[in-house]
């Protein structure tokens, strides 16, 4: 008797967890999206030149994201993106200079702006846009000049006429 009740207890423990564990992976916390490192389009990339100077692909790619002591020649910008329920993003650019001179571009299939704005806006809801123009009777409303008030000017701040001293003075 002792033993069949132990084993009913045992085996209701083990379909209370198993129905736990199917509520928990039912309900996942929100998680948000994460972006690291430097972003570079497409367009930015085209922009680059073999003979432009470090400044120059500074100016256009912006501040790498890994600089190496051991590779002084060569920059990586890596751009990583995280959203949950999507597969992850990971693209990595590198440039190569040789007295200070863009020699080579090495770089994985980027997007342009527009589809990388485009993939950020793709699990929001967007409803109707607004109209963005005023009615006549709103715009002679607000183009109506203000009625006179019936109260005195401000009075000008005074100056003092002395200010107290800065020390204590000596003793």
């Amino acid at each position: 008797m002792a033993l069949s009740a132990a084993v009913v207890a045992l085996s209701a423990c083990g379909s209370v967890d198993g129905a736990s564990n199917r509520l928990v992976n039912m309900i996942t916390p929100y998680k948000i999206d994460i972006v690291q490192g430097n972003f570079v389009s497409r367009e930015q990339v085209e922009a680059l030149k073999v003979g432009m100077s470090r400044g120059q692909v500074k100016n256009i790619l912006g501040t790498p994201l890994l600089t190496d002591v051991f590779h002084a020649d060569r920059w990586d910008y890596v751009f990583t993106f995280k959203r949950q329920g999507v597969e992850p993003q990971a693209r990595k650019v590198t440039v190569f200079f040789e007295d200070d001179t863009l020699t080579r571009i090495q770089a994985d299939p980027l997007p342009t702006e527009a589809e990388f704005v485009a993939s950020l806006d793709s699990g929001r809801k967007s409803g109707p846009v607004p109209a963005l123009e005023m009615s006549p009777e709103s715009l002679k409303a607000a183009t109506k000049p203000a009625q006179a008030a019936s109260s005195p000017a401000p009075l000008e701040a005074m100056p003092p006429a002395s200010y107290p001293p800065l020390e204590p003075p000596a003793r």
